[in-house]
């Protein structure tokens, strides 16, 4: 869950989600459609697939315990360098460390180099003597993490009364280095069909081809290349909405139909016990306005 979501948003699905599986054998036996659900509103829906996916694979190859080899770590779905690196920290109290982008930036600042101009695994190996000094490596692993969103922050670093200036060259330095996030942003346009029915329920398909809402219910959509509007259907309006790097800029429109396409089914705007992704669920408060 703490991937690419911040812990505040965490904490209250993780107590809910360990409150219903308190067991990793229990997680095992549960299904797609019921995780998902739980998952509801916490976005990349792929980590709650993987989550299931490891579960499984745990409990059958592995006898419901984590593997202590980074190899075999990384043979679950989902895991790569980071969470292999912290989970081996974490749960073996290996001298590890888990690079994200908090943890980047410290470094980084403490050489005051620019992020990608280091060789993050070079400066851990020739500098390991003086990184791993504690046996509390499961401690160490989760103190860097928390420092980096704590104390040296994106902006605004607390560096008057960081334990580390005196050596920090970032600190030291009148010509302070600027760690920022290049990461693209897509505009995108697209055009949203809404069937609708006087039973306020909304057709929905998981037959898209549009990436990041694969496999989830949505209304008909087409990407288009410039701001349209559709003149077979009814136009109720234009909004933004933002997934990861892209924003959206959204035409909605409408049509009563008691028919609908063979690949769509009906779905209440108001309760579902479905699974319906965020970028769904704004569709049925834009369309809910219409009753």
């Amino acid at each position: 869950m703490l991937q690419q979501t911040q812990v505040k948003t965490v904490i209250p699905y993780f107590n809910n989600f360990t409150r219903k599986f308190k067991t990793l054998n229990a997680l095992s036996k549960s299904n797609e459609k019921e995780i998902l659900k739980m998952w509801e509103g916490l976005g990349y829906y792929r980590r709650a697939r993987n989550l299931l996916a490891c579960s499984k694979l745990l409990v059958k190859n592995h006898k419901s315990r984590l593997p202590q080899s980074i190899k075999e770590i990384k043979k679950l779905p989902g895991v790569g360098d980071y969470t292999a690196n912290a989970l081996l920290g974490l749960v073996y109290n290996e001298p590890r460390i888990a690079l994200d982008g908090n943890v980047k930036r410290v470094f980084s600042r403490i050489l005051n180099i620019k992020e990608k101009k280091i060789d993050f695994d070079k400066f851990i190996e020739k500098n390991k003597k003086q990184l791993f000094i504690t046996k509390r490596n499961d401690d160490f692993v989760e103190a860097l993490m928390e420092f980096g969103a704590i104390t040296c922050k994106p902006k605004n670093p607390n560096c008057i009364t960081c334990c580390l200036n005196k050596t920090c060259k970032y600190f030291k330095s009148s010509n302070k280095i600027k760690n920022v996030k290049n990461k693209m942003t897509k505009n995108k346009n697209y055009d949203i069909f809404c069937y609708i029915n006087k039973k306020k329920q909304i057709a929905l398909t998981k037959n898209n081809r549009i990436s990041f809402l694969k496999d989830f219910n949505i209304p008909e959509i087409k990407e288009t290349n410039n701001v349209t509007y559709n003149q077979n259907w009814i136009f109720l309006k234009n909004y933004k909405n933002s997934i990861s790097n892209l924003k959206l800029n959204i035409n909605l429109y409408y049509k009563f139909s008691k028919k609908i396409p063979r690949t769509f089914n009906w779905f209440s705007l108001k309760e579902n016990k479905e699974f319906i992704p965020s970028f769904t669920k704004r569709i049925f408060k834009q369309v809910s306005t219409l009753f």
